[in-house]
C-alpha cells in the first residue's frame, strides 16, 4: 500500500508542478485514467486538509471527488464539513455540498446548500450564518447567498434575514461583516429610540476606512418630531508618535419645537479637536534633541449645551457642562531643564458674548529641576513663569512669577532625626494693558513686588517589620515666618484696598493675588500598614495649622485622611476639615467601596461649607450623596443600581436600574435611566430638563461589539408636566 502512495503522490506531482496534492488511503485502486481510495481517505493539499471515505481522482481532468463524512481544515482558523467535494487542482476549484464552515477566530459558522470556492473567493447559496450552538441557535441570519474572502476575512450576504429563535425580527437585502478585527468600510449598527415629545430617533452611523492611518464615521440622526442633523468624527495618527481626531455636528431644530421648547438656538452645532505628539520637535523640525518633547491640543467650540445633549440618544453617556476650556500644551524636558507653553482659552455657554472673560493666551514656563551642593546638604531650583491675560472688553496683563526655593538640610541622631531650614525668594511684576469697560479712577500701574520667607523642618520616620505586617509611622512639624516684602506700583497702590476680602471680586483687584505670609506652625502625624506582599492596608494622617498673627490667629483647620482596607473586598476612606471658629465640618468626603467577583457596591457622600450666608439663588453648602450596586448572579444575569441625590436641594440628580443577560453569543439588557441635563433657555439663562429612558441593549455576538455601551433602542417617558 505505501508504493500506492508514493506513486500516486509523485504522479500527481509530474502533472501539476507545485500544486502538490497527497492523497493517502486504506484501499486504491487504478483504471485508465481514474484512480479510486477508499477506507479512510486523507488528502493534502495546499494548506488544506480533507478527509473522507471515498475519493476518485481523473488524471485527466485533475479532478478529485471526494464522498461521504468530509471534514476539512484550511490553516489554524477555518473547519469545513460535507457530504461531497470536488477540487480540480488545475483550476484551483473547489466545491462543497451541503457546505458547513466553522470560523475559530469570530467563532461563527455558516452552512448553506453549497458552496463553490477558487483562489481566495467562496461563494455560498442558500443558507445559515450564526454565533451560537449550532444545533439550536438563539438567533441565526438566513440569506439566499453570500461571499467569503479567505484573505481579507471579509463575508457579504445578500436577503438577510435576522431571526430569533424562529421569529423573523429584521430584513436588509445586504450585510457586511469582518470576521477578524481589521478596521474596514461599511455600516455600523443603528441606533433607535422613541420619545413622545421628539418622536422616533433614528441614528445609521456609516464607517469609512479606506488607508490604516485614518478613518471617518458620519452618524446622521433623524428626531421626526424635533429635528435632524449628522456628527462626524474623523480619527488619524499620521505617525508612529502621534495621532489625534476631529469631531463636529449640527443639528436643525424644527420650527414648531423650537418655540414651544423655549430654547436659546434652533441650530446647534460644534466642535472638539484632538491631537498629541510625544517627540513633536524632533519630527517636526529635524532636530536631534536627546530630552522629551510634546504638543497636545484639546481644543473644543459650540453654539450651547445641546450640541452635547444631541450627539447621542445615551444621554448617560455624554459629559455636559456650560463651561467650556480648550488647550495647547507644548513642552521641552531634560534632566535639568523645563520648558513649556501654554494656551488656554475659556468660553462661557450661558453668555451672550465672551468679551469680558480672561484668557491665558499663552503662558511660557521654565523650570530648573533640583540642583544639590556640599554632599546634597543644600539643594536649589527655579521656576518662572509668565501669563499673558487677554480679553477684547476690559483690562488685560502680562503677570510674571519666579520661584526660588533654597533648602539646607541634614540628619541627626543616626538618621533618625531629619531637620531642615528652607528660604523662598517669590516675585512677581504685573504690566497692564487695554482700556476698562467702564471709565473709572482706579489705577492700573505697572508694578513689581518681592518677598523672602523662611520655613523650618523636623521630621521622623520609624519603620518596624511584624510577623504579618510592617508598621510606618511618619510625624513632624514644620514652622513658617514672613521675611521682608518689598512692593511698588499696583502692589503697593492696591495692598490695602485688594487685601479685605470684601473687595476680592472688584475689577481692580482682579490680578492682586498676594496674600499674606502668616507665622505659623504646622504639626502632622501619618502611619501606615503594609501586609507581607507589600499592598498597603491601612493610612492615616492628622495635619493641625496653627497661626500667630493678630485677631485671626489661633487654630486652623484640622484635616484627618484615613484609607482602610478592611478585607480584600472591603475599603473605606475618609478625609474631612474642621472649622474651630465655626465649630462645625468645612468638608467631609466619605466613601466606602465593596466589591468581589459577585458584588460591586459603592456609597459616598460629600459635605461642604463655605460658611457664607445665604443667598436667594446660593447655598453655602453642598450636600451630595452616590451609590451604586452591581451584582453579579452568575455568568448569564448581572444587575445593577445608581442612584446620585443632592441632600441640601432635596433633588434627584441621576437614576439607573437595570440587568443584563449574557450568553456567549448574544446579551440581552433592559436599563431605566433618570438624569438632569443642562440646556440653555431662550432668556439665555442655563436650564436644565430631566430625562427619564428605558434602554433596550441586543448584541448579537460576534457581529455586535459585547463591550459595546450602546443601546439598540430607548424610550423617552414623558414627565408628569408633558414636556418630554
Amino acid at each position: 500500500m505505501f508504493k500506492f502512495f508514493i506513486f500516486l503522490i509523485v504522479f500527481i506531482t509530474h502533472l501539476i508542478g507545485d500544486d502538490k496534492v497527497e492523497i493517502y488511503a486504506t484501499t486504491m485502486d487504478t483504471k485508465d485514467n481514474i484512480v479510486t481510495a477508499g477506507g479512510e481517505v486523507v488528502v493534502v493539499y495546499q494548506d488544506y486538509h480533507l478527509s473522507a471515505q471515498r475519493a476518485i481522482y481523473d488524471r485527466n481532468s485533475s479532478e478529485l471527488e471526494l464522498f461521504g463524512n468530509i471534514r476539512a481544515s484550511q490553516g489554524e482558523n477555518i473547519k469545513l464539513l460535507g457530504e461531497y467535494a470536488k477540487l480540480n487542482i488545475a483550476q484551483k476549484e473547489r466545491t462543497f455540498k451541503p457546505f458547513y464552515m466553522l470560523e475559530k477566530t469570530a467563532d461563527v459558522w455558516i452552512s448553506g446548500d453549497d458552496g463553490y470556492a477558487k483562489d481566495i473567493e467562496v461563494e455560498i447559496k442558500s443558507g445559515v450564518m450564526s454565533g451560537c450552538d449550532p444545533n439550536d441557535p438563539l438567533w441565526k441570519m438566513e440569506f439566499t447567498s453570500s461571499e467569503y474572502n479567505t484573505d481579507t476575512m471579509w463575508l457579504n450576504l445578500y436577503n438577510a434575514r435576522i431571526y430569533i429563535y424562529d421569529i423573523p425580527v429584521f430584513y436588509t437585502p445586504y450585510f457586511g461583516y469582518s470576521l477578524d478585527t481589521t478596521r474596514r468600510t461599511g455600516v455600523l449598527p443603528p441606533m433607535v429610540g422613541f420619545s413622545s415629545k421628539e418622536g422616533f430617533y433614528y441614528e445609521q452611523a456609516l464607517y469609512i476606512a479606506e488607508q490604516n492611518w485614518w478613518d471617518l464615521e458620519l452618524k446622521p440622526q433623524i428626531r421626526t418630531n424635533r429635528g435632524s442633523g449628522m456628527y462626524t468624527t474623523f480619527r488619524f495618527a499620521d505617525s508612529k508618535i502621534s495621532k489625534g481626531s476631529l469631531t463636529a455636528g449640527y443639528f436643525k431644530e424644527k420650527q414648531e419645537y423650537f418655540d414651544e421648547s423655549d430654547l436659546a438656538n434652533n441650530k446647534h452645532y460644534g466642535f472638539n479637536f484632538l491631537y498629541e505628539n510625544s517627540d513633536v520637535i524632533n519630527q517636526w523640525f529635524g532636530t536631534k534633541l536627546e530630552g522629551q518633547s510634546g504638543l497636545y491640543m484639546d481644543i473644543v467650540n459650540m453654539n450651547d449645551v445641546d450640541y452635547i445633549n444631541l450627539s447621542t440618544n445615551d444621554t448617560t453617556q455624554n459629559a455636559t457642562t456650560t463651561q467650556l476650556l480648550s488647550r495647547i500644551n507644548l513642552f521641552y524636558n531634560t534632566d535639568n531643564n523645563y520648558f513649556g507653553s501654554y494656551f488656554k482659552h475659556y468660553k462661557n455657554l450661558t453668555l451672550e458674548s465672551n468679551e469680558k472673560t480672561l484668557q491665558n493666551l499663552p503662558a511660557l514656563h521654565y523650570h530648573k529641576y533640583l540642583e544639590t551642593l556640599f554632599d546634597e546638604h543644600f539643594l536649589y531650583s527655579l521656576d518662572v513663569q509668565s501669563n499673558n491675560y487677554y480679553r477684547t472688553l476690559g483690562k488685560s496683563a502680562v503677570q510674571t512669577n519666579i520661584n526660588i526655593p533654597l533648602t539646607l538640610q541634614t540628619s541627626l541622631f543616626d538618621e533618625h532625626l531629619n531637620i531642615s531650614y528652607k528660604s523662598y525668594i517669590y516675585a512677581q511684576h504685573t504690566s497692564f494693558k487695554g482700556e476698562e469697560e467702564v471709565p473709572t479712577t482706579d489705577e492700573y500701574s505697572s508694578g513689581f513686588f518681592a518677598r523672602n520667607y523662611h520655613v523650618v523642618s523636623a521630621s521622623t520616620q520609624l519603620t518596624r517589620a511584624f510577623d504579618e505586617v510592617t508598621h510606618v509611622v511618619d510625624f513632624g512639624t514644620q514652622y513658617q515666618v514672613g521675611g521682608s516684602d518689598m512692593e511698588d506700583g499696583y502692589y503697593d497702590e492696591q495692598k490695602d484696598y485688594c487685601s479685605i476680602k470684601e473687595n476680592k471680586a472688584k475689577p481692580i483687584c482682579e490680578f492682586y493675588n498676594i496674600t499674606e505670609i502668616e507665622k505659623s506652625l504646622q504639626l502632622y502625624f501619618s502611619h501606615y500598614l503594609y501586609n507581607i506582599s507589600g499592598k498597603q492596608i491601612f493610612y492615616h494622617r492628622v495635619a493641625q495649622n496653627i497661626s500667630y498673627e493678630g485677631i485671626g490667629g489661633g487654630a486652623g483647620e484640622l484635616e484627618n485622611e484615613l484609607d482602610y482596607q478592611m478585607t480584600d473586598s472591603l475599603n473605606y476612606y475618609n478625609n474631612m476639615f474642621y472649622n474651630y471658629d465655626e465649630g462645625a465640618f468645612s468638608k467631609n468626603f466619605n466613601k466606602i467601596l465593596y466589591k468581589n467577583n459577585t458584588f460591586n457596591i459603592g456609597l459616598s457622600h460629600m459635605y461642604k461649607n463655605t460658611f457664607l450666608p445665604y443667598t436667594t439663588t446660593t447655598s453655602p453648602i453642598t450636600s451630595y450623596i452616590t451609590s451604586s450596586i452591581g451584582y453579579k448572579y452568575n455568568n448569564h444575569y448581572s444587575y445593577s443600581f445608581k442612584h446620585d441625590y443632592d441632600l441640601e436641594r432635596s433633588e434627584k440628580k441621576g437614576f439607573e436600574v437595570g440587568f443584563l443577560y449574557q450568553k456567549r453569543c448574544w446579551d440581552f439588557g433592559l436599563r431605566y435611566v433618570e438624569s438632569n441635563r443642562p440646556i440653555l433657555s431662550l432668556s439665555g439663562v442655563s436650564d436644565s430638563i430631566y430625562d427619564r429612558y428605558i434602554y433596550l441593549t441586543i448584541r448579537l455576538k460576534p457581529i455586535m461589539s459585547p463591550n459595546s455601551t450602546a443601546s439598540g433602542f430607548s424610550y423617552r417617558l414623558p414627565d408628569k408636566s408633558g414636556t418630554n
